[in-house]
């Protein structure tokens, strides 16, 4: 059995679930862990000087809960997978050779112990004006306070993608203003010699 982690990170609103959906409906045997579902409750999330909340830190975020369904995916991906109801697919009687992970997230280079899993690396960017414009148009739970996106999101953006780039290497970063579809082909075409590698 080979195993492959594939990380989709990006910012806000930068299409990081659409394009993992995408991946997950094209890799057999392929699981989506996103960061989001990893939130800390709003009780717990304390509050900056502007009186905003702080929800772009790893602190907000259960990462070790996140770490743990990684490992437990690591350690057994079939029982994993079979455990959340999800049909192992086999080639004729053989069982599948190839499992892939893939973790998506606004932060997941920035946490160390997450990053150096990773086989592949993609990064989701779009400029400011789409980024605001497309978060305006979102729903949160809690809603975003006024001035929220300029007073401490883009700030945040900036801090947490300066320390990515500092720390981190191997990222393919991608035009998240592209077509969906184009950046299925991209990322498809980009994973394929290692693939290819996996699945002789």
């Amino acid at each position: 059995m080979r195993k492959i982690i594939i990380g989709i990170g990006g910012m806000t609103n930068g299409g990081k679930t659409t394009l993992s959906t995408n991946l997950l409906e094209v890799l057999p045997n392929s699981f989506v862990i996103s960061q989001d579902i990893f939130f800390k409750d709003d009780s717990m999330v304390p509050v900056d000087s502007n009186g905003f909340k702080e929800y772009d830190t790893l602190d907000a975020l259960h990462m070790d809960r996140m770490m743990s369904d990684i490992e437990s995916w690591q350690k057994d991906p079939e029982s994993f997978m079979s455990s959340r109801g999800l049909r192992v697919t086999s080639t004729g009687s053989q069982k599948p050779s190839v499992f892939a992970l893939i973790v998506e997230g606004f932060l997941i280079f920035n946490h160390g112990p997450l990053n150096v899993l990773f086989d592949k690396r993609f990064f989701l960017e779009i400029p400011y004006s789409t980024c605001k414009e497309r978060r305006s148009s979102r729903t949160y739970v809690p809603p975003d306070p006024p001035g929220y996106f300029d007073g401490y999101v883009w700030p945040m953006y900036l801090k947490n993608r300066k320390e990515m780039d500092d720390a981190v290497n191997d990222i393919v970063f991608l035009d998240g203003t592209q077509k969906q579809e184009e950046l299925h082909s991209r990322v498809l075409a980009d994973m394929h010699e290692i693939l290819i590698v996996l699945q002789s």
